[in-house]
């Protein structure tokens, strides 16, 4: 798909409601925060009933941030879901959430330091709000990450699409993308926690 048929379909589905997709599919939106975007698209988009995930900014305070000055009108990055939860629950989606993050660190995820990139989930309704917070607890009680988990649960916020470069990185720049992420400490992390994926 070229750049330009990317950007025109990603300018479409904002620009659609939420609740329904163009083939008339009942779809719902999630918001997460997880530190990088690049790294976040890639868990999401691989299951089954996800038909977009988009990155951007979310939870500040100015207007069409852009990723020069999306921190300092306190906007954090975050990737938006779009799913069908006939296919997919929103619960699934918090378990894939749980695994790419170290909700223990309130001050970045990993190599990238700074409220930006801190994690969050960011609830649209008042059940993802309930689910999000029953995930949490129940990941808590495992102890599996060894500290108290901080994620924050908060009502989202007006979202802003990242620039369309940013979109799929990990897909247009394969090779920059794993150097980014073999670097990062994320994969290190996740395996210690999870174990190592064969």
């Amino acid at each position: 798909m070229s750049m330009m048929n990317r950007w025109m379909m990603i300018f479409a589905l904002l620009l659609m409601p939420w609740n329904a997709l163009a083939d008339g599919t009942q779809s719902e939106t999630a918001i997460f925060a997880g530190g990088c975007f690049w790294c976040m698209e890639k868990p999401f988009e691989q299951v089954e009933g996800v038909s977009a995930v988009i990155s951007g900014y979310s939870g500040g305070k100015s207007s069409h941030p852009t990723y020069k000055n999306y921190g300092r009108g306190g906007h954090i990055e975050v990737v938006k879901v779009i799913y069908d939860p006939k296919r997919v629950s929103y619960e699934a989606l918090l378990d894939i959430f749980w695994h790419q993050i170290n909700p223990t660190d309130g001050s970045g995820q990993f190599v990238d330091r700074g409220h930006e990139y801190t994690s969050a989930i960011f609830y649209l309704n008042d059940e993802q709000k309930r689910t999000a917070i029953m995930s949490k607890a129940r990941m808590d009680r495992s102890g599996i990450f060894g500290k108290p988990i901080i994620t924050p649960i908060a009502p989202a916020a007006p979202f802003w699409t990242a620039e369309e470069y940013h979109q799929d990185y990990y897909k247009k720049n394969p090779l920059r993308y794993w150097y980014y992420r073999s670097r990062s400490g994320r994969d290190d992390y996740l395996d210690s926690i999870w174990g190592k994926k064969d």
